[in-house]
Order: C-alpha cells, then sequence, then structure tokens
C-alpha cells in the first residue's frame, strides 16, 4: 500500500500514464458576512474553479494511485468585501494521512490562516506559475499563491511521513512561494515581521536546520508509530513516544516555536486515545510531555492517569 514505491515508478515507465493527481481535495466558500449587494454566484463560480485547480493541477511528478491521494479541505471563509473585487477572509487547511491496514485517517494538517485578500473576477483564469509567483495582478495571484503554498506544505509533511526527508522539495516550494509572494499593502501573511505564526514562519522552520529533527518527529509518528499499531501496539505507542520526545528536543533547543504547536493541532483525541491503553510508565511519560508541548490541550492529557 505504501506510495512512491519502485513498482509504482516501474508501471509510470511502463505505461506512460502518469496523469493521476495527488490531491482529492474539496474547498468550500462560505460567504455568510459578505453583503447581499456581491451576487452570491461569483462564489459559486470561484469554488467550482478553485476546486479544479486544486484537483486538476499535477503537484509532483510521481504516479498516484486513487487510493493514495491525499485528502484535504479547505474552507475559505469570506469576511469582509472592500470593493473593486477585493475579499478579506480567512483559510482553514486540513489534510490527513491513511493509516496502515486500517480504515482511519489521521489528521496530518488542522491550520487556520487568518489573513487571505484577493481579487476575484468572475470566470478570470485561475493560474499558479512557480516561476512568475507575483503576476500581473498582485491581489488576484495572492489567492492561487496561497493555496499552492498550503498544497506543497500538505504534499511536504504527507511524503515525510513516509520516508525521512521525503518531503524536502516540497518544502522548499513551499519557501520558494514565500519568497517570491505577491506584495501589495493589504496583502499580509508573506513577512517575517508580520506574525511569528504566518506561512513565513511555518515554511521557515520546516527549510531551516536548527529543526532538522522536525522531519524525524514526522516520520517516528507516522511509519514507526500509527503504522505500526495494526501489528504491534506497543511498537506504535514506543514510535510516537520517540517523536514527542524529539519534539521536546526541538522545544528545549527553540522555545516558542510555531512548527511544535502547528504540529499538534488537530491531534489531542488522537493521542489521547493512542495512550488510553498504554502502561502506567507509557502514560506518565506521555503526559508530561503532552502537557508541556501542547498547552492549548494540557487539560486534556491529565485524563492520562
Amino acid at each position: 500500500m505504501l506510495k512512491k514505491t519502485g513498482i509504482a515508478i516501474l508501471f509510470c515507465l511502463v505505461t506512460g500514464l502518469a496523469q493521476a493527481q495527488e490531491l482529492q481535495a474539496r474547498l468550500t466558500v462560505i460567504t455568510s458576512k459578505i453583503s447581499t449587494q456581491v451576487d452570491k454566484k461569483v462564489f459559486q463560480t470561484l469554488q467550482g474553479a478553485l476546486m479544479t485547480f486544486l484537483n486538476n493541477r499535477r503537484w509532483t511528478n510521481d504516479v498516484v494511485q486513487p487510493n493514495e491521494k491525499i485528502q484535504c479541505n479547505f474552507l475559505l471563509n469570506l469576511e469582509r468585501d472592500l470593493g473593486n473585487n477585493v475579499f478579506a477572509g480567512k483559510l482553514t487547511v486540513q489534510a490527513a494521512r491513511p493509516i496502515y491496514n486500517t480504515s482511519y485517517d489521521s489528521p496530518i494538517i488542522n491550520f487556520l490562516d487568518e489573513n487571505l485578500v484577493f481579487r476575484y473576477v468572475e470566470f478570470q483564469p485561475i493560474e499558479f506559475n512557480e516561476n512568475r509567483i507575483q503576476g500581473n495582478d498582485p491581489l488576484a495571484s495572492n489567492l492561487t499563491a496561497t493555496l499552492a503554498y498550503y498544497v506543497n506544505i500538505i504534499l511536504g509533511m504527507d511524503y515525510d511521513s513516509y520516508a525521512l526527508r521525503g518531503g524536502d522539495s516540497y518544502f522548499q516550494k513551499a519557501w520558494n512561494i514565500v519568497n517570491n509572494a505577491p506584495e501589495n499593502k493589504e496583502i499580509t501573511g508573506w513577512k517575517s515581521y508580520e506574525s511569528l505564526r504566518n506561512r513565513y514562519w511555518l515554511a521557515e522552520n520546516l527549510n531551516n536546520n536548527r529543526f532538522a529533527l522536525l522531519h524525524d518527529v514526522f516520520y517516528a509518528y507516522y511509519r514507526n508509530g500509527m503504522d505500526n499499531f495494526y501489528s504491534s501496539e506497543e511498537d506504535g505507542r514506543n514510535g510516537i513516544l520517540n517523536s514527542l520526545n524529539y519534539l521536546n528536543t526541538i522545544n528545549g533547543e527553540n522555545p516558542n516555536s510555531m512548527i511544535v504547536q502547528f504540529f499538534f493541532q488537530g491531534k489531542s483525541t488522537e493521542l489521547l486515545k493512542v495512550f488510553s491503553k498504554a502502561t502506567a510508565e507509557q502514560k506518565t511519560r506521555a503526559r508530561e510531555l503532552l502537557t508541556k508541548l501542547d498547552l492549548t490541550h494540557a487539560q486534556t492529557y491529565k485524563d492520562l492517569k
């Protein structure tokens, strides 16, 4: 079942059918806060166009079987009409990874981007060019640049979870988008000085050698941890405990870094279930680490007794 195998590559070479796209994405545009003066049909057109953009574009050079497509959701919640076809809102990005020999999908991303401003005119082409990210209209380009950025973050984390450092090239692509992002006085989220929790810092952490151990975290959590539960729950829990130990090392060397908090978003329920049947020693260690690293859900983890 594991993807990116030699068999898949051979299949590609023999058949030449490398057309399968990598994502099974759902994108929803919410417009309840937008004035009724705007024709809501525009947003239906936008939603359809963005779904096509995400699902029909080839984001990698790999052959992906239908059951290997990455399940992801994008929720675009529009909050303000700034005039001249410019809108501001928030983007929620969620993605999950199937766990070996189960029907369970584990969350790899559950992130809220609170600063998205873009221009959209109905039926305008939805385009993204890696070599010319800025485009003729930065506000129009900002929407596809942001989506392409998160697609590469999703791909990087997914590939990292199957092979150590497997996602490096996609994290680098995300960083390239940051460095060449559209610029306009209304556009935010791409600069280091704007916030400590934005697109800049997420990609920076994922590409910075100071956080190199983070890639061991992804691999240990999924391949050595979650994927092992079918054959040995003990081995699975130990793999996840190792990933938490790695995160503790990262946090000690880089206090209050964005990436540690990013990792835990959407995982508290999963982690509670993982350690609910653990040994007393494992529960104690897990509780110590989780209440320290994931402060938002510290109270939840205290149930590990």
